[in-house]
Formats: C-alpha cells, structure tokens, sequence
C-alpha cells in the first residue's frame, strides 16, 4: 500500500466523486484514483442494483492496482418527490395557467393541464397559498385547492416540465419518512458490496439514522452512517442528526430549493461548524463544478465556492453529475485537487482550547485534545495514531491544525473510512503481537522508511495499554526520530 511522499504541503481535504456512465470508460476509473479521488459514491437513485454492484466490484479492483485506500459510499435514494411521466416527454407552462398535480396511482400520463405524482399523501400535506417547486425550483407553483385527489395549483412562472422532474414545498414540512422499502433493500446491496459509508437521504430526525443504522447491523454490516441534510425538518432537528450519524452530507441542491438560495450559505457554514464541534465527519456537495459537465474548465465563482468551503474547515467536497455523466470527469478531479491545495495553503488553523467540547465520554477523546494541543503548543513534524476502529484519527481530525495524521491500522475497513477524513492518511500497520512501545518504535521506522518522516523530526504518537482494542486509546508520547529512524523517548502522557 502506497504512502503520501514527504512534502511542505500534502492535500487535507478529501475529495468524492460520483461513478456513473463516464467513469465506465475503459481506463477512467483508473485514471480517477491516480489523480487523487479517495472515496467513490455510487449512486443508487440510478440504474439498476447490479450496476452498482459492478462498480463496487471495479473500485476494490482499480484501488489493488493503484496501491491506494479508497472508500465507498452507498448514496440511498431515499422518498423523493417526483411528478410522473408526460404523455410527449415534455410539456410548456405559462404564468397564470391552471396546472393540476393529480395523486392518483391510476393517473393518465400528463399533459399541459396536469399530471401524476409519486407522493399519493402530498394532498394531506399542503394547503391553499404554499408554493410548490419543481425542477429544482426552476418551475413554480401556487396551491390554490385541494380537490379530491387534485392539487389545483395556478402556473407562477413561463417554463417546459419534463418526465420525473423533482417536486419540493417550499419551508419543507412534508410528512413521509426518510426511508423507503426501496431504500431498506438497497442498504442489504451495500452491506454485500462492503461499503464504507452508507448516505440516508432527505432525512428529518435521529430516529431516520438509528432505523437505517439498525438494518445495516442485521446485515453484518458496519458502514459509517451519513445523514444527508437537504430538508428544512433536519435543519431544526440539525443537533440531534449530528449525534446519531457518523458523517454528515450537505446536500445543497434539495435543501437550496426547500429553504430558499439566499438561506444557504450560511447554514452550509452552519452545518460544518457543528459537525466538527459534534466530532463528525462532514462534506460538502451538489454543483460544485457544475459547468465542468460539458466545458473543460470551471469558473471562478465555482472555484471561489470550492475553496470557501475549504477554509470553512469540510471534511471532503464531492462532485456529482460532473464525474458520473460529465464530459471531463478526470479534469473536474484535477481542478478539485488544485483548489484544494490552493485553499489549505491560505487556511489558518485557529483552534479555541477554550472552546472545545468539554463533555468528554471517552478516553481516547481526552487523549485526542491532549494531543493537538500538545501539537500546537511546541511543534511536531506529525501526528501518528495507531488505531483499530478509526476513532481517535476522527477525534483527532476534528480539530483542525497544519500537522498531518498518519492513521496506522491493520483493519482495511478502517483504513477506509479514514480515508474520508481531512489531515489524515491512513496506513497499513499490523501491531498484533507488540507491546506499546515495540509498537511506537516499528510505527517510528515505518514512516522513516517511506520518506515520511526524517531524522529529528518530532513526533506524537497515540495508541492503548492493550492493543488491537477498539477506543482502547489511552496514551500519547512525544518522540523524536533519530538515526535510521530509530525513536527516541521525550515524554509520555
């Protein structure tokens, strides 16, 4: 398994990109890994399980040969709205036209007066005077009546509407749950698949993430949960979400559309400041490059957009349409890791201690804040945790700082999901058999050995009494690297 080289700046911020039609091409996934994607998303809301199923397949095949660790995130479609079909594909809307949204399962395929539903309950869900956004909100409708089965609805701007375009309420407040039949089949598929990671999407409480949590346990199956926040419900249920996912998605094509553009900057700021100080994961997606679809180069509010969300501290930033269906998805990577490195050499890390989360339940989180102050306060080359689950590389991470984390573990999964996680590279290290301090000295000559570490380089290493147990992390030392890359003791905590 290769390692990140030795340099004065190494790439934080991790980068996702979505497989699709484009990635299929002979060669692209290949050329995806070696430019920089450390986790993959597949996409379930497309094509069929077994596609997905051989993409997975791909990714684990592409990642052995490229010598990198390399995450999969399981993307569940989740309840979304949709209008039905039109009986010509496509029908022209005019401001003041009467338009009925019909929540019938037997409704005729549309036309330029109504048209079918997926959301039968949308009737109970609505009321004369809200508006209804389709297409992104690109099309706008007022509700003036609930007729039976009809939505009686008056046309609000000129547009054309197409087959099974999204539908939104605006303010959000729609009752259907975040999980489908659809989506707890799809979470056995990634449970087969070995995913990483595991995105439950439009959901609206704890309660959506501890079910999803549940079924993918029955299936033996481990994946971190992340909670896509994209419905106005999550944000003022934002805290408990946090608490009861592993990663956090801000999802701001749907939420954008629920809550209004002018609202999202600010709560995307939101969002990432309270993951971080809740200890989770958190990435930012939706139309990052979007123009990168069909032109070889972003524009500069895109890369603006990207970089801001850099310095606001995202774990991650993730391209969609533009690596899954887009004309260039091995430039939109290269542009993503550009930015990103543009933006990590203007981020200033300032870390409040007197701030920080004073509720520790864990050890291994005492340890993590222990160590970075440490870190700031008297100068290491880098950070390494010697870890079974993951865990203190995420704590450790959450406090944003300018020293790399060499996350060493022998758990392939593990390795993973840390591959997600901002300032940390995760490396294969097996401690089985050693004592602590065996094990900090191998560690020691490993990195040494693979350029990342010289000789008086100052290190601190985290690891437990009791190795090859998970949140078992109860012990910091400060190193230094001596002659061919042996460790010499400074102090212990």
């Amino acid at each position: 398994m290769t390692t990140p080289a030795r340099s004065d700046h190494r790439r934080r911020t991790k980068i996702l990109a979505t497989l699709g039609p484009a990635t299929d091409a002979p060669g692209m996934l290949d050329a995806l890994l070696q430019a920089g994607v450390d986790v993959v998303r597949l996409n379930f809301s497309h094509g069929d399980p077994s596609a997905q199923v051989a993409r997975a397949q791909a990714v684990r095949a592409a990642a052995e040969r490229a010598g990198v660790e390399v995450g999969i995130l399981a993307d569940l479609p989740g309840p979304k709205l949709r209008i039905e079909r039109f009986a010509q594909g496509r029908v022209q809307l005019h401001a003041g036209d009467r338009f009925d949204l019909v929540a019938s399962s037997d409704a005729a395929p549309g036309n330029e007066h109504e048209v079918g539903i997926s959301y039968l309950g949308l009737v109970d869900d609505v009321r004369a005077g809200d508006t209804l956004l389709l297409d992104d909100g690109l099309m706008q409708l007022r509700v003036d009546r609930i007729d039976g089965a009809r939505i009686v609805t008056t046309v609000l701007n000129d547009g054309a509407l197409s087959d099974r375009k999204g539908l939104n309420r605006l303010g959000g407040g729609l009752s259907l749950g975040a999980l489908t039949d659809k989506d707890r089949e799809l979470i056995g598929v990634a449970a087969q698949i070995g995913a990483e990671f595991i995105a439950v999407s439009f959901c609206r409480n704890a309660a959506d993430m501890e079910e999803a949590r549940a079924i993918a346990r029955s299936h033996g199956c481990d994946a971190a949960l992340m909670a896509k926040v994209e419905r106005a419900e999550a944000i003022e249920n934002l805290a408990e979400i946090i608490d009861a996912s592993d990663a956090v998605m801000v999802a701001r094509g749907d939420l954008g559309v629920e809550i209004g553009d002018a609202e999202l900057p600010g709560l995307q700021k939101k969002i990432i400041r309270e993951s971080l100080a809740r200890g989770k994961v958190v990435i930012t997606a939706t139309q990052m490059l979007q123009s990168m679809v069909d032109s070889p180069i972003p524009t500069r509010a895109e890369v603006l957009d990207v970089a801001n969300a850099v310095i606001d501290g995202t774990d991650a930033v993730m391209l969609s349409q533009e690596s899954a269906a887009g004309k260039y998805p091995l430039k939109a990577v290269e542009a993503m890791v550009r930015i990103c490195i543009g933006a990590e050499r203007q981020f200033e890390p300032d870390t409040n201690f007197e701030q920080a989360q004073r509720d520790l339940q864990h050890t291994d989180q005492a340890i993590a804040m222990a160590t970075m102050f440490l870190s700031e306060h008297i100068g290491v080359r880098a950070i390494v945790a010697m870890t079974e689950s993951g865990g203190t590389a995420r704590y450790l991470s959450r406090f944003r700082s300018n020293v790399p984390i060499f996350g060493l573990s022998r758990h392939v999964g593990a390795r993973r999901r840390m591959a997600l996680m901002r300032d940390v590279f995760p490396i294969d290290f097996d401690s089985r058999g050693l004592a602590t301090r065996e094990a900090a000295r191998d560690a020691m000559k490993q990195l040494f050995d693979h350029g990342l570490l010289a000789e008086g380089d100052r290190v601190i290493i985290t690891s437990g009494d009791h190795m090859e147990q998970h949140g078992a992390t109860n012990t910091l030392r400060l190193l230094q690297v001596g002659s061919a890359g042996k460790a010499e003791g400074l102090g212990e905590l």
